[in-house]
């Protein structure tokens, strides 16, 4: 019951974009094309999953027994900027068209500030362990993916709406934004 309670609240109720404002630059650049904002929400999945798991270990193994837990947030930068590399390089040899699509994007994962969020949230979870830690790193992951394909989809909509001049691209965009994240803060109290 404590896993689906992890899920629903890091969906729904504290989505990591709409309501915490964490990796907002992905969400608004990443937006344009449904298409690639499933693959940059699988390169957030992996990554997001991936980082959580390292941190959780370098925190709990090499940071707390010495000492040095103020170099936390030094420490899981690097980790994370390291993973963002290794990303790049596989989805450019395995997926280029996906590659060319995220183009200047998928570096932009190195600063997504939703990933450092989530690993040092993630920390702070009750009774945390590496499992329950990787659980709440995968849901953060489906929030964000959940806000950036519907977010996607809309503005893929508005493409052929009739929408005044002043307020075409980013205005509009704003605004839908605005209104996604009230739409998500219906769920609060769900859990």
């Amino acid at each position: 019951m404590e896993y689906i309670l992890i899920l629903i609240a890091a969906v729904f109720v504290n989505n990591i974009v709409l309501a915490q404002f964490l990796g907002i630059c992905p969400f608004l650049g990443v937006s344009n094309k449904v298409s690639t904002s499933v693959g940059m929400s699988g390169a957030v999945l992996f990554v997001m999953t991936i980082a959580t798991i390292t941190t959780y270990l370098l925190h709990q193994y090499l940071l707390v027994p010495a000492g040095l837990e103020y170099l936390r947030t030094i420490t899981f930068i690097l980790v994370i900027a390291t993973l963002v590399q290794m990303i790049e390089i596989i989805i450019k040899k395995v997926s280029p068209p996906l590659y060319q699509a995220l183009g200047v994007f998928l570096p932009l994962i190195t600063t997504n500030c939703a990933v450092l969020g989530v690993a040092i949230l993630a920390l702070g979870l009750e009774n945390g362990s590496l499992l329950k830690a990787v659980f709440f790193a995968i849901s953060n992951a489906i929030g964000f993916a959940l806000a950036l394909i519907v977010f996607a989809s809309i503005r893929e909509h508005l493409e052929l709406a009739n929408i005044p001049k002043g307020m075409k691209g980013v205005p509009i965009n704003l605004l839908v934004a605005g209104l996604l994240s009230l739409a998500f803060l219906g769920f609060t109290g769900l859990v």
